[in-house]
């Protein structure tokens, strides 16, 4: 594996919430010049779930986004503790967001969200045998949640219904475990 090219010279933090800190390094560059490097470091892991049921739908979640000015179908994710099993942060934001349950449940994998100015790592399950329930979202959040075919969610990524990174990752790891099957 390659040693890493960037030196640190110091860090300190610009900004902390309960969701994120923003971190100012000072750095020498791979081209050994002096610089600056800005690192959003998330506070929280982030977990996305594709909900599949029997009868090859998936269950959305619909909301405003704020930083993007518009509205956003995406899989349920939220976000879980470090200190915490990420599958147990999986159904507690699955319950939270759509009411439903899960007898089983299937690690896809991790992603990083976007691994050139922070640090956010999240884990993708695929949650099965579901009960539906009743929603609990947090206060600020207004969700609407609908099922749609498999094949449709593959259609709004491919129209740009959705874009969100971890739905996109999370329905692309379901497309190939089952393309995986079928060879």
């Amino acid at each position: 594996m390659p040693q890493n090219p960037w030196e640190t010279l110091s860090s300190s933090y610009v900004y902390q919430n309960k969701w994120f800190s923003v971190r100012e390094d000072q750095v020498i560059r791979p081209d050994g010049e002096p610089g600056t490097y800005s690192v959003v470091e998330a506070e929280r892991l982030a977990i996305g779930i594709i909900p599949l049921w029997e009868d090859g739908t998936i269950t959305l979640v619909g909301q405003f986004r704020y930083p993007l000015d518009e509205y956003s179908w995406e899989i349920p994710a939220g976000g879980g503790q470090f200190d915490v099993e990420s599958v147990e942060g999986a159904k507690r934001e699955l319950l939270e967001e759509t009411g439903i349950t899960a007898n089983t449940w299937q690690y896809l994998g991790r992603l990083h969200t976007s691994n050139c100015f922070n640090d956010e790592v999240s884990h993708l399950y695929m949650a099965t045998e579901l009960t539906q329930g009743t929603a609990m979202p947090d206060p600020d959040e207004i969700l609407t949640s609908r099922r749609v075919p498999f094949e449709e969610a593959i259609a709004m990524i491919r129209n740009g219904s959705i874009t969100d990174a971890i739905s996109v990752a999370g329905i692309f790891h379901v497309m190939l475990k089952m393309y995986t099957r079928q060879t």
